[in-house]
């Protein structure tokens, strides 16, 4: 019998990949184990998925099941672009600060970056980096790339990816949507999610399993086939082909099959609204001296600031989480799909000691 290492008990608030896999897609992949399926793909469970991604965002879409977020955002970027084309993102987008330089280095993309205070481009932040077609000595921006929800835990409405799609596709651009925390938006916004992805102009689609349940799944999801070419080549190129791809589409198909994504969502979010409201309680009362908070709480994610020393203690007492900004005293607290209720208000508990101690 294998042993257990970890403390069960242990409860982390650094991400959302901290959490476990959810219990109903373990039994998918159980469920997907007995016999033989054809591997690499060719197989009922990957062929299902088809189906049910097209229930989400229309006829005419295909999916490509991959391992990991990094992989579908290179792959999928790498399908859109010439070699000479680059990419438009947000300075605090995953593909800039959190890959490892994989677009570069991987996909030999060139990432145009701008400075965006909430996480969120616009069609003015993207006219910063959006020029010199036809100079030869510049890298032709192709693609914009969005992050949904983004990178500091905001939501685009649908209007504002429509106003994206729009002004990229007047310039000749594509563009792209990474959805690592994709079911966070659309139960933020309360919307499907076709409406703020392919009915908004969005292209080509990465789309989050691992964040919100699954055991290492994500996917490539291509909405407008002119805008993507050699998938089928770029993922094996990339190392995202897998072998017994039944495991991997069966834990999507469980997702988003029937609501379970967006269940586990809404409770993720639910459980960061429950950590603002008790803090801005306690802010509001005059009891959380020194704290404050540096984005809107609109999914999962509460970035807040604390004053000097209270993060460490707090990591002390057993609490984990991540400084976003070390400079700034600030940090970010991420929920999950299971995180408790108890969790929270132990967490708050532990902020308010550490806050009167400092």
């Amino acid at each position: 019998m294998t042993q257990q290492l970890h403390d069960t008990s242990f409860r982390g608030f650094a991400s959302d990949n901290y959490s476990g896999v959810h219990p109903e897609i373990l039994a998918a992949i159980s469920a997907a184990n007995d016999g033989h399926q054809v591997a690499y793909g060719e197989d009922v469970y990957t062929d299902r998925l088809q189906e049910v991604f097209a229930q989400h965002f229309g006829k005419g879409i295909e999916a490509f099941p991959v391992f990991n977020g990094t992989g579908a955002n290179v792959t999928a970027l790498q399908s859109m672009l010439p070699r000479w084309g680059a990419v438009i993102s947000a300075k605090t987008a995953h593909i800039n600060s959190d890959e490892g330089g994989a677009p570069e280095r991987v996909g030999g993309i060139k990432l145009l970056t701008v400075d965006a205070p909430d996480g969120k481009l616009t069609p003015e932040l993207i006219d910063r980096e959006a020029w010199g077609w036809g100079d030869e000595h510049r890298a032709q921006p192709l693609v914009v790339s969005i992050t949904q929800t983004t990178e500091l835990g905001t939501a685009y409405t649908a209007d504002e990816i429509r106003a994206i799609a729009d002004h990229a596709h007047g310039h000749g651009m594509k563009l792209h949507l990474d959805g690592a925390r994709l079911g966070n938006a659309g139960a933020s916004l309360g919307l499907p999610l076709r409406a703020f992805t392919r009915d908004a102009g969005v292209d080509l689609l990465s789309v989050g399993g691992t964040k919100n349940g699954c055991l290492g799944a994500e996917a490539i999801v291509v909405l407008n086939p002119e805008a993507s070419e050699g998938l089928k080549y770029l993922r094996k190129l990339n190392m995202q082909l897998s072998s017994k791809m039944r495991f991997v589409s069966a834990q999507l198909i469980a997702l988003y099959e029937g609501d379970l994504w967006l269940r586990n969502a809404t409770h993720a979010n639910e459980m960061a609204s429950r950590l603002r409201d008790a803090l801005d309680a306690g802010i509001a009362a005059g009891e959380l001296p020194g704290l404050g908070f540096s984005q809107p709480t609109q999914s999962n994610g509460v970035f807040a600031v604390l004053p000097a020393g209270v993060s460490d203690r707090l990591r002390d007492r057993g609490f984990k989480f991540y400084d976003w900004d070390a400079a700034k005293g600030e940090v970010r607290w991420m929920c999950s799909f299971d995180t408790s209720e108890a969790d929270i208000d132990a967490f708050v508990a532990g902020i308010r000691d550490e806050l009167h101690a400092s």
